[in-house]
């Protein structure tokens, strides 16, 4: 199976960990992280991610990381020279909970599996009242008793 790691500014990739954990709690040994902190000195932060990252012990891992561009996304690049190693940023918890679902599959259908999550998980909520009723004024007789005396 397919090994996930999550390396993202702290302390988001321990909060991923533990929301795929609350869905899948079976999957908790497949899922590294490494949280970021501010002021990284990306050579240290580098081994330490690597270090983490060999402790999978899988063959093909996924490495999901929040902002292209930022600290926890360069080290991802590098780590993810070895064979056996992709790469996606922008993780979400859709795509995460999507990767975890299909962890078996092949590392290149993994990637399309868990882009397609993130990507479906991002919508706009549209707020409606039940059954598209409006809402009616309460009327004075409604709220009043009336007693007959």
């Amino acid at each position: 199976m397919t090994g996930l790691f999550i390396i993202a500014h702290a302390p988001l990739a321990s909060a991923l960990r533990a929301a795929a954990t609350h869905a899948f709690p079976e999957a908790a040994a497949a899922i590294g992280v490494y949280d970021i902190p501010a002021g990284a000195d990306t050579e240290t932060y580098e081994a330490e991610a690597m270090a983490l990252l060999g402790n999978l012990g899988t063959a093909d891992t996924l490495v999901l990381t929040d902002v292209f561009g930022a600290t926890p996304c360069n080290i991802a690049r590098r780590l993810a020279e070895r064979p056996g190693m992709r790469v996606l940023a922008g993780v979400n918890v859709p795509m995460l909970w999507r990767a975890l679902n299909y962890r078996q599959k092949s590392l290149d259908e993994l990637v399309t599996l868990a882009l397609a999550g993130a990507r479906q998980g991002v919508m706009e909520i549209a707020v409606s009242r039940p059954q598209n009723q409006a809402l009616k004024p309460i009327s004075h007789d409604s709220i009043d008793s009336h007693h007959q005396q």
